[in-house]
């Protein structure tokens, strides 16, 4: 398949989405005891070039409970942790991240620590270049949580053609 192929077959194929789930990690938002209307992330296959578009994420665990209350590194480790469940479920990984919106209840208290825990993170995993980024103050679902994340990640199924057609 030659790239003119690859990208006719984004543009005029099918385009599939369904949302993805890693339940032993992180429920459901329809499953709490008072449901929110929404999935936690939606994947996006576009005939090879696949999207996966993450809801907020925070430091909840696989029964909907807060977790890390108090501790805002803590939380941001597992919020990444979530995460990266979640991108496995699809082998994804947060190098193939494009963008990420990080909320914090209040960006003046934790944004150092936060952003200490986000840069050891990614060194940990390799992400080079880093995902485009933006923080933002914000009052968030849970009055205990302090992070929530979203991010878009972007990979292809067809990396092997790709590579021959450049």
């Amino acid at each position: 398949m030659v790239f003119q192929d690859l990208l006719q077959s984004i543009v005029t194929g099918p385009i599939s989405k369904r949302a993805i789930s890693n339940p032993a990690v992180l429920n459901e938002a329809y499953n709490y005891s008072l449901p929110s209307s929404f999935s936690r992330r939606m994947c996006i296959d576009l005939n090879g070039l696949v999207i996966l578009l993450i809801s907020g994420t925070a430091s909840i665990d696989e029964h909907g409970k807060s977790i890390h209350i108090g501790d805002i590194r803590a939380q941001t480790v597992r919020t990444f942790q979530n995460i990266s469940a979640l991108l496995a479920v699809e082998g994804a990984t947060w190098k193939d991240a494009v963008r990420t919106s990080c909320y914090l209840r209040d960006i003046d208290r934790d944004y150092a620590a936060f952003n200490e825990v986000r840069t050891t993170f990614f060194k940990q995993q390799g992400v080079d270049p880093l995902p485009a980024s933006t923080g933002i103050q914000a009052k968030l679902c849970r009055p205990e949580l302090f992070v929530e994340v979203e991010a878009i990640v972007m990979f292809s199924t067809c990396t092997q053609d790709i590579r021959r057609a450049i």
